[in-house]
């Protein structure tokens, strides 16, 4: 029996012939700096045990404590020390894949300069803005889109189509930025104004305060809509143009010229009189292609709601009136309401003229738009009625008595949800039953399935 008080002669182990982790000081100094960047994005108050820390590896890395400083901007810290533009540039593109050896020193580096980054971008605290501090966001977004390996400007703009991810993320900062300050005062400054990204926020905004604008600041104004209305509609004005013009009308002769010669029907035509002897083909007839197309007129009535929850349906819709506008033909009608209807037809040519004069906001009560449309139906069989709402409407039955009357005549009635960017947007149950029993389901608010709706009615 082995005597408890002896302790066993046990030969201890090779420690260094061991597979023993041991701690990774770098991957530690990189945690501090990212647990820090957490605490700070969710919560404005320092945190002194990680604020002394990150301080301690900041300046063990040979960089500025003014990284840490939530009032410094990018362009400052670089100002003062130069050297840092080249390592701020592309810092966030990804790298190659790291070999045997990785360099953790310069991961811990990246990784104070990315958290100053998305700090300066993403932490816009709350409480009124000024210009002063709305440019120097700018300027740290502009330096965020270096780091990320963007062009100046195109995280910030978001147009129809683009999915989630910074872009839209970095356009919503912005205009809440812009809905912090006093916009006006901005307008009337023509550089700061100039650095302004066109958003559907800021179009909102300016759309709402257009009463109140003059002199430079309503100019500026202006500028900034028409910017944002002519990069939409250059998007849209793609996907409208793959929509086809209409049957091939074959009671019509093909012109006979040698643009529309169907130079394989006619050889295959004339294949019997094909001489083996002397391998030529005698040709009796030509065969020309058919390129008259039917050419029924077409009515396309859109009716949006201006109220203040459907601003992005009713710039997307303005503009997307003005494009079918333009196509041969197409007759376009464009009434706007809230409690009150507005036809906006002799300015449906120009989006930019027609937004001007709109007035957002208020209730909504679709009987007075209704009033304006039933006249502009007079051949039902081509005609399309879109009509853009949440339909959270204040006379429900009237109305729908009214779209039923439509869809009956023979026409072709479109409810939809929203028209905006991602597709969102709150539909009235009570509305969204009615159009299912109807045979009208309401449309998802995808801007793209609308054009798809209105191509295939108008081919």
């Amino acid at each position: 029996m082995t005597d408890p008080t002896t302790v066993p002669d046990v030969t201890a182990p090779d420690i260094t012939a061991c597979d023993v982790a041991l701690p990774d000081p770098e991957a530690n100094r990189r945690q501090v700096l990212y647990w820090r960047l957490l605490a700070r994005l969710f919560d404005p108050e320092e945190q002194p045990a990680l604020e002394t820390a990150s301080l301690e590896v900041t300046e063990a890395l040979g960089l500025p404590a003014a990284l840490l400083d939530p009032q410094a901007s990018i362009d400052a810290i670089v100002q003062r020390h130069p050297q840092l533009a080249a390592e701020f540039d592309s810092v966030m593109v990804p790298a190659p894949e790291p070999g045997d050896v990785r360099d953790r020193a310069a991961e811990v580096r990246r990784a104070a300069l990315v958290s100053k980054l998305l700090l300066n971008t993403f932490a816009t605290g709350r409480g009124e803005v000024t210009a002063g501090q709305l440019a120097r966001w700018q300027s740290d977004a502009g330096w965020l889109e270096r780091a990320l390996g963007c062009d100046p400007g195109q995280l910030r703009a978001a147009r129809p189509g683009t999915g989630p991810g910074l872009g839209p993320e970095l356009a919503d900062i912005e205009a809440d930025l812009v809905k912090r300050m006093r916009l006006r005062e901005l307008l009337a400054d023509n550089k700061l104004a100039g650095q302004l990204t066109p958003s559907m926020s800021l179009i909102e905004q300016l759309l709402r305060d257009k009463g109140n604008l003059d002199g430079v600041a309503l100019a500026n104004a202006k500028r900034l809509i028409r910017r944002f209305v002519d990069e939409v509609a250059e998007v849209l004005r793609t996907q409208v143009a793959k929509a086809s013009v209409g049957e091939l009308d074959r009671s019509v002769p093909p012109k006979r010229t040698f643009r529309n010669l169907d130079l394989k029907r006619t050889v295959w035509k004339n294949l019997p009189n094909w001489d083996p002897d002397g391998e030529r083909l005698y040709v009796d007839q030509l065969y020309y292609r058919h390129t008259a197309r039917r050419t029924t007129p077409q009515d396309l009535i859109v009716v949006v709601d201006q109220s203040g929850s459907m601003v992005d349906s009713m710039v997307n819709c303005t503009i997307l009136a003005s494009i079918f506008a333009g196509l041969p033909r197409v007759q376009v009608h464009l009434v706007a309401y809230d409690t009150q209807a507005l036809d906006l037809t002799p300015w449906v040519h120009d989006p930019f003229e027609t937004l001007l004069r709109t007035k957002l906001g208020g209730g909504t009560d679709g009987t007075v738009a209704m009033t304006l449309v039933q006249p502009m139906i007079t051949d039902p069989r081509n005609t399309v009625v879109v009509w853009i709402s949440d339909f959270y409407e204040s006379r429900c039955e009237p109305l729908f008595a009214s779209m039923t009357a439509i869809h009956r005549s023979g026409a072709k009635f479109i409810p939809v949800g929203s028209v905006t960017s991602a597709g969102r947007g709150s539909v009235n149950p009570w509305f969204k039953d009615r159009f299912k029993d109807l045979g009208t389901p309401v449309l998802s608010g995808h801007i793209r399935k609308l054009v798809h709706e209105l191509k295939t009615f108008l081919a």
